[in-house]
């Protein structure tokens, strides 16, 4: 049965060094005119400024209910936000940075064009990226791969500001308790009832992006092993390419040997032979191994993420839940929380 208390709209921020713009977006989501309300669910991700003082101030201010949750460490903004939807409870759930580069007005244009087209997902798309060109070619490339890799209907661009419906939002979060997640692979092995809308994006207010190269590789290795085994089918494919050129390779060798009075010539030819193979047969090993490797965290509970303190307002000031076990490691069973003390 649907939990009437419930609101129509969660909107989960994951935030990261998001002091200084936070607290703009926050305003600017609680004057939204929802119908059927909105709840606010901010991820704060460990970050080194003091974010988690400014969402605990905002949580502790009239207006929409804000959730926030405080995880131990940094684990990502994939993890935050699947931590964000395991906490939302709304008829659809809208995730977003927490930068300001998606304008929160559209937030609405969003949740009514999921809602009124029926769509279990609708993700966004801009007509300009106001990001650095590396960042736009890199999403490029990643979206090149997603449609090859998981079931993405063809062309949708893959943002982070998306919406979501309860029924996709429950499965995702209940049947995917690896330290790896991907949100956008874990959806689309719900549904393909997927809508797509142009939204404005805008320059970044100040500062410069969290992801850094590194953190953009290590998504999209997430993205690339957690959802295909098309990377063991590529490893096979090379096996065999190079395989049956060795074979032609040696039997012009013999030939050679059998027509001609003096051997076969070719020394640094050869060599350049021997350190590509070498070069594949090492890319592949740890391709292989990156599999073990992340089979082997999962197989020993590596947290998806762990929550310390959550802290929503209550009738005796801002109150903070401790959770006794609050985890998804494979595995592991996710119990709910214990309530604390009110804090004044």
């Amino acid at each position: 049965m649907a939990d009437v208390s419930a609101p129509a709209l969660s909107i989960v921020v994951p935030v990261y060094n998001g002091a200084s713009t936070v607290g703009e977006l926050v305003r600017a989501l609680r004057d939204l005119d929802i119908e059927g309300g909105l709840e606010i669910v901010l991820v704060v991700d460990c970050p080194p400024d003091n974010s988690l003082a400014v969402c605990k101030q905002l949580a502790a201010e009239p207006g929409a209910p804000i959730t926030v949750l405080s995880l131990s460490r940094n684990f990502g903004e994939h993890n935050a936000v699947m931590a964000g939807l395991a906490r939302a409870s709304g008829a659809y759930a809208i995730t977003m940075d927490d930068d300001l580069q998606n304008p929160p007005g559209e937030v609405k244009r969003l949740f009514e064009h999921a809602r009124d087209g029926n769509y279990d997902a609708v993700y966004t798309y801009y007509a300009e990226k106001q990001h650095a060109a590396w960042r736009n070619l890199g999403s490029r490339f990643t979206n090149w791969c997603a449609d090859r890799l998981i079931d993405k209907p063809p062309g949708l661009y893959l943002s982070s500001f998306r919406c979501i419906s309860a029924f996709v939002r429950e499965r995702i979060t209940a049947s995917y308790e690896g330290p790896y997640p991907y949100v956008d692979g874990l959806v689309f092995q719900v549904t393909q009832n997927v809508g797509r809308l142009q939204v404005d994006h805008l320059p970044r207010v100040e500062g410069r992006s969290n992801y850094t190269l590194r953190r953009l590789v290590r998504l999209w290795l997430s993205m690339f092993l957690n959802f295909s085994v098309m990377p063991l089918r590529l490893a096979t494919l090379f096996g065999l390419a190079f395989g049956a050129l060795g074979a032609l390779a040696a039997v012009i060798v013999v030939v050679e040997a059998i027509m001609s009075d003096k051997p076969p010539q070719g020394w640094a030819s050869l060599m350049v032979a021997v350190l590509v193979l070498a070069g594949v047969q090492l890319v592949v090993v740890g391709l292989i191994g990156e599999y073990l490797g992340r089979m082997f965290l999962a197989v020993n509970r590596k947290p998806q993420y762990l929550v310390r303190e959550v802290f929503h307002r209550g009738t005796g000031g801002l109150e903070v839940e401790r959770p006794k076990v609050d985890t998804r490691a494979a595995g592991q069973p996710h119990r709910e929380p214990t309530r604390g003390s009110p804090e004044r």
